[in-house]
C-alpha cells in the first residue's frame, strides 16, 4: 500500500493561470476540467473556471487548483500576510508549499521562475541547515518555501 499526497491550491477564477504558472515553472503535463464541461449552462458565470486542475511532471511535481464558486467574500479579498522577521515566519495562513530538490542548481531554476512577480520573503542563500533555502509568495498568494535536501542522520 502507498499513499501520495497533493497540495491542492484554492482560488477565485484565477486557477487556470496560476496552472499554467506552476506549469511553466515545473514543466509536465496540465489538465483542466470546468464547471461547463461538468454540465453546468455556458451563460452562467463562473462556468470557465475551474472545477479540477492538476499539473503533474515525471520527477513528482503535483498541485492541484480548484476556482471556489461565487464571488469572493470580504475575507477573501483580504490578502493574507507573511513576513519573516529576526529568522522568525509570522503569517495567518494555515499552509506553504514546499519544494525540495536534490541540488542548489535545481531549486535555484524553480526559485528563479517562482520570484517572477512574486514578494521574497527570505532570499534563497545557504542556511544553517540547508544549502539553499528561501522562501517567497508568489503573485497568486501562495507562499512557497524551497529548499535543498541534506542527509538526515540516522535514529
Amino acid at each position: 500500500m502507498s499513499i501520495t499526497t497533493t497540495t491542492h491550491l484554492n482560488f477565485r477564477g484565477e486557477a487556470r493561470s496560476a496552472l499554467g504558472f506552476y506549469q511553466s515553472v515545473f514543466g509536465g503535463r496540465m489538465t483542466i476540467a470546468t464547471y461547463g464541461d461538468f454540465g453546468m449552462p455556458a451563460d452562467l458565470p463562473g462556468s470557465e473556471n475551474v472545477v479540477f486542475g492538476q499539473v503533474e511532471a515525471a520527477d513528482g511535481f503535483r498541485v492541484m487548483a480548484y476556482d471556489i464558486p461565487g464571488k469572493p467574500s470580504a475575507a477573501a479579498e483580504t490578502a493574507s500576510s507573511t513576513r519573516r522577521e529576526n529568522g522568525l515566519t509570522i503569517t495567518d495562513q494555515p499552509f506553504f508549499v514546499s519544494v525540495r530538490g536534490e541540488t542548489l542548481d535545481e531549486v535555484r531554476g524553480y526559485w528563479d521562475e517562482l520570484a517572477v512577480g512574486a514578494s521574497i520573503l527570505e532570499p534563497l542563500a545557504a542556511s544553517a541547515w540547508s544549502a539553499g533555502f528561501g522562501m517567497l509568495t508568489d503573485s497568486f498568494g501562495v507562499t512557497w518555501i524551497l529548499d535543498v535536501a541534506t542527509a538526515q542522520p540516522e535514529s
